[in-house]
């Protein structure tokens, strides 16, 4: 079992229902799922930039990812509707907690002049988006078999029903906010 998932079960609830004055339990809110997704834009060209794309998800996330095709034609862009435009993963249970713990201890401290993640990147309805410039934080991605530095988004999904209140959770959870 992941450290966080072990944080998660006493530790953090004790706290919120402490700072929220929830009357049950079952009120606090927790973390459904990760979405990690990765647009290739340049597939169009390259198909090869993809399948590295892809490849490098695997080996960050764990888990298969899904490839996305885009919904509509844009001529502007040159893309045909159908065609493969990116990845994405969406992580549960013990895979998200497992991840999370990666981003939040070695991939973030690995970003240079790190000071921190942005505390307005929430939706209003407790959800967290975080953008990645380079896979090259994460441990498990080698710099010579990078064809193409590349970017991602990671979503972190949560049951609560504020910012405040999901802010506090990853909070508690580790997530180096910026002051």
């Amino acid at each position: 079992m992941s450290q966080l998932k072990e944080m998660y079960t006493d530790t953090l609830k004790e706290k919120m229902m402490e700072k929220f004055e929830y009357e049950n339990v079952m009120q606090v809110p927790k973390i459904e799922k990760v979405i990690v997704h990765m647009g290739v834009g340049e597939a169009k060209e390259n198909p090869k930039l993809l399948d590295s794309a892809f490849e490098d998800m695997k080996k960050i996330t764990g888990q298969q990812p899904v490839i996305l095709r885009a919904k509509r034609s844009v001529a502007g862009f040159k893309i045909k509707e159908g065609m493969p435009i990116g990845c994405k993963v969406t992580l549960r249970r013990e895979k998200m907690y497992h991840f999370l713990e990666k981003l939040i201890n070695v991939a973030l401290p690995r970003v240079r002049d790190f000071k921190g993640v942005s505390p307005k990147s929430f939706d209003g309805r407790g959800n967290y988006s975080l953008g990645v410039r380079e896979q090259l934080i994460f441990p498990e991605i080698e710099y010579d078999d990078v064809e193409k530095v590349q970017g991602m988004d990671i979503i972190i999904n949560t049951t609560a029903e504020t910012d405040e209140e999901a802010k506090e959770l990853l909070s508690l959870f580790g997530m180096p906010f910026a002051d």
